[in-house]
């Protein structure tokens, strides 16, 4: 699986802004701004400020101008799956020479491949779907994760 820094950099500002929310509630705290964002992980802030837009639009977050701005979760951040924030940013989680795979049609020897790439989107969703913005926030990642994580193959 190969995730864009787009994407990464969206996941890391989308758990920043669910750290600061209310943990009781979910509830937004105060805005954090950009630049907050942008010292606290170490990106470019130029490079965050277009995919915080591109957050905004795509109903992630919410933002405010002025002194007292900045962005905060549109909803609570155990409503959001990381599979939230990359369609956002990059589309579909699956995509074979930019088709989906359904849409793919292999011939002879090499028809067994459509069902592959389908299996693959499927195990992507199982854990894109599942772990939630404040999982990576908090730390606390769901048990099926914790059990991939540590067989030591998975780290090769």
């Amino acid at each position: 699986m190969r995730l864009s820094a787009r994407v990464d950099y969206a996941l890391r500002a989308t758990a920043e802004l669910a750290a600061a929310a209310d943990p009781a509630s979910g509830r937004p705290g105060a805005p954090v701004t950009a630049d907050q964002i942008a010292r606290a992980q170490e990106i470019p802030p130029k490079f965050l400020e277009s995919i915080l837009l591109q957050l905004r639009r795509g109903g992630i977050v919410h933002a405010q101008r002025g002194p007292e701005g900045g962005y905060w979760l549109a909803r609570p951040g155990a409503e959001i799956t990381l599979a939230d924030v990359i369609r956002v940013i990059d589309g579909p989680l699956a995509h074979v020479r930019g088709q989906r795979p359904e849409e793919l049609g292999y011939r002879g020897a090499a028809s067994a491949l459509q069902e592959v790439w389908i299996a693959l989107r499927a195990s992507e969703r199982e854990i894109l779907e599942t772990v939630t913005i404040v999982d990576v926030a908090t730390g606390k990642l769901p048990e099926r994760i914790r059990d991939l994580v540590a067989d030591p193959r998975a780290w090769t």
